[in-house]
């Protein structure tokens, strides 16, 4: 029977397309599969042990009604000059009750507000409630601790305390407090919840009078339980989030927060230090105030409850709005405060700020490692910042040789452009990052041809801003296809901390959008960049592996869009992204593939220089349906990452990366 192909085609056209198609199949050499190789017998850099950190700064309500556990918004009543922001009067039977600002005989001259309420017989009962930050947390067998100053005239009874729901109907704790007498004094109660309560945030919090007379309150205070215990401490379940991605350092107090709006408005460290009666607060630069509950004393001890460093951040003599002080005579008032402020940090109870951090409660001094000068000093166009840098810096160095120092200025802008040139005396430069996903894909390579013979790479700010107000798994890819290029280079970029780390769901608590962790006052939750966060940094080695790629197909290029920030041209640019590193010591391999692309792409892996490998490995995967997908405070585990055990693990073999993926292996295997 003659072969049918060499019949008369009834569709001559469609004939010729077979044949083109068969001649090009037959005369096109075969392309093998993507072949990904590890080259465990080259030696390889060392992986920065402080490659994954923290930063974070009073943003998003990220302190205030954030990680800081005090529930009562404006405590001070210093957030309005004219009313008492956030709180109302309670009406006692009578309805006759006034409250009202009081700036005579105040408890402290950082505190020169406090609320007065005038109760008159008939009116017994009368008081003031706080709302809290878009309400307070109420959970089942939960103790509640508080305090205020306050004094009176008249009365002489006893104050009632209650935490109840906002008509005053249910009352979820109660306790009482001693009555006040003519002088200021600071009283302090507890109260718990009982075991069968429904846990809400929709409470607030009562001091009602018993008695006639006339009160004064000031920093009246409501603490839930706190993590570890903490007097004056955080929120446990965002310390946990935290804790859970095992961070080297935390830069603090933070970016714009360090240099505030005007002179006046800094983080003046010495201000946040001591009794919280003597710390006045401050506004930030994001336009509310910061009672400085969270100082320089709690920061070094939230490193101290996280097993992590501080790195610290100093004011440097310039502003946000643009004023600076040159180097020289004005400016050596704030070098001395930030010696005096490392004094705090590392002095034993000889020094003078040593022994006053010892008389604030913590004796033993903290470790510290890096000094940063100032924060995205590169926008100030006065040119002042290598002076006022070279003045930091000799100081810093003639009294503490030993520490390292952060320029801020020597990297790239968030719109591709650059900085002016690092200072001289540079050994580490500040590199901030703030781009969409397309960019940070574009851009994963960026260190791979960094001078290495030139200032290490700290990125103290960097993020994929995509989603709101949390990150969406799109934002998860860019990350991720980022901190591959970061860990492959990780000889070079030695620290790295995402930003914004935290904000406040609720209306109004957002002034930045795409942060990396979400909540309200009764719930949290990890967007998916947190996942892609912590499955890098809690699966890292201490050796970078070397990896060489063959057969990679034109369709892994796309073609991203016109972005409407940088303005950038449309370009191909690769889609799958790897790093690898190798902890020596346990034999372990932490392989990192990251899938942007649609489709599960297929990748041969060979362990080249292995004298044995492990027949299974650990596998984690963190994907998502689509790249718009999310969590929120409703759905918070739509997106996290799934284990499974890694079957079929050999020194070469074939494994499919699934469609809009983070893949984390853990092979084990001996040189």
């Amino acid at each position: 029977m003659p072969c049918q192909i060499f019949r008369q085609p009834a569709n001559p056209i469609k004939f010729i397309v077979v044949v083109i198609f068969l001649v090009l199949a037959y005369r096109l050499p075969a392309q093998g599969p993507v072949r990904l190789t590890l080259h465990l017998d080259e030696p390889g850099a060392a992986v920065s042990p402080g490659l994954y950190g923290l930063m974070t700064e009073e943003i998003n309500f990220s302190y205030e009604g954030g990680l800081y556990g005090e529930l009562i918004r404006n405590r001070s009543f210093k957030d309005s000059a004219k009313t008492a922001a956030f709180w109302s009067l309670v009406r006692g039977a009578a309805g006759t009750g006034v409250m009202a600002l009081d700036k005579t005989n105040p408890v402290s001259a950082a505190l020169p507000v406090s609320l007065r309420l005038d109760v008159t017989e008939e009116d017994a009962g009368a008081g003031i409630a706080n709302e809290g930050f878009w309400g307070m947390a109420v959970r089942p067998a939960t103790k509640y601790t508080g305090s205020c100053f306050c004094r009176a005239t008249g009365g002489g009874q006893p104050l009632a305390v209650t935490l109840e729901s906002p008509d005053g109907k249910t009352v979820y704790a109660s306790a009482e407090v001693a009555a006040p007498g003519a002088e200021w004094k600071r009283v302090a109660f507890s109260m718990e919840t009982a075991a069968g309560i429904t846990p809400t945030a929709d409470a607030r919090f009562v001091i009602r009078a018993r008695g006639a007379g006339s009160y004064w309150f000031s920093l009246v205070s409501l603490f839930p339980p706190t993590y570890k215990d903490r007097l004056n401490g955080n929120r446990p379940d965002l310390m946990q989030l935290l804790a859970d991605m095992k961070p080297a350092f935390l830069r603090l107090p933070g970016g714009n927060y360090v240099e505030g709006n005007t002179f006046s408005q800094r983080w003046d460290w010495k201000r946040t230090i001591g009794p919280l009666q003597e710390r006045p607060g401050h506004l930030s630069p994001w336009h509310y105030r910061s009672t400085d509950g969270m100082g320089l004393l709690e920061f070094l001890e939230w490193c101290e409850d996280l097993n992590m460093e501080p790195l610290l951040a100093v004011f440097a003599g310039y502003t946000l709005n643009r004023d600076y002080l040159e180097a020289g005579t004005y400016l050596q008032p704030f070098v001395d405060d930030a010696i005096d402020e490392i004094e705090y940090i590392t002095g034993d109870a000889s020094t003078k700020w040593g022994a006053q951090r010892a008389k604030d409660g913590h004796p033993q001094p903290f470790p510290l490692h890096y000094v940063e000068i100032g924060n995205e000093d590169g926008f100030d166009a006065s040119g002042s910042y290598g002076g006022r840098y070279a003045q930091f810096y000799d100081a810093i160095k003639a009294r503490y040789p030993q520490l390292h120092i952060i320029s801020t200025v020597g990297g790239k802008d968030p719109l591709g452009g650059r900085f002016p040139a690092p200072v001289g005396k540079t050994e580490i430069v500040d590199e901030h990052y703030y781009r969409t996903a397309s960019q940070m894909e574009e851009n994963a390579g960026q260190y791979d041809n960094y001078d290495r013979s030139g200032p290490k790479v700290f990125v103290g700010e960097w993020a994929t801003r995509e989603g709101d107000p949390t990150t969406n798994f799109n934002a998860a890819l860019g990350d991720a296809a980022w901190m591959t290029g970061m860990e492959r280079n990780s000889d070079l970029v030695i620290l790295s901390s995402y930003a914004p780390l935290f904000v406040n769901v609720n209306p109004g608590g957002m002034q930045w959008k795409s942060d990396l962790i979400g909540y309200n006052s009764l719930s949290s939750f990890g967007s998916p960049a947190y996942h892609a966060q912590k499955l890098f940094s809690t699966h890292v080695g201490d050796v970078i592996v070397k990896m060489s790629t063959e057969n990679i197909p034109t369709q892994w290029s796309k073609v991203t869009g016109r972005d409407s920030v940088a303005g950038i041209q449309p370009k191909k640019i690769n889609a799958v992204f790897f790093s690898a590193t190798r902890d020596s010591k346990k034999g372990l391999i932490f392989l990192k593939v990251v899938n942007t692309q649609g489709v599960a792409q297929a990748i041969e892996i060979e362990l080249a220089g292995l004298a044995k490998v492990g027949k299974e490995g650990v596998a984690w995967t963190l994907a998502a349906g689509g790249p718009t997908e999310t969590n929120s405070i409703t759905e918070p585990g739509k997106i996290v990452p799934v284990e499974s055990v890694e079957k079929g693990v050999k020194k070469r073999f074939v494994r499919s990366f699934a469609p809009y993926s983070i893949t984390v292996l853990e092979i084990k295997g001996g040189l």
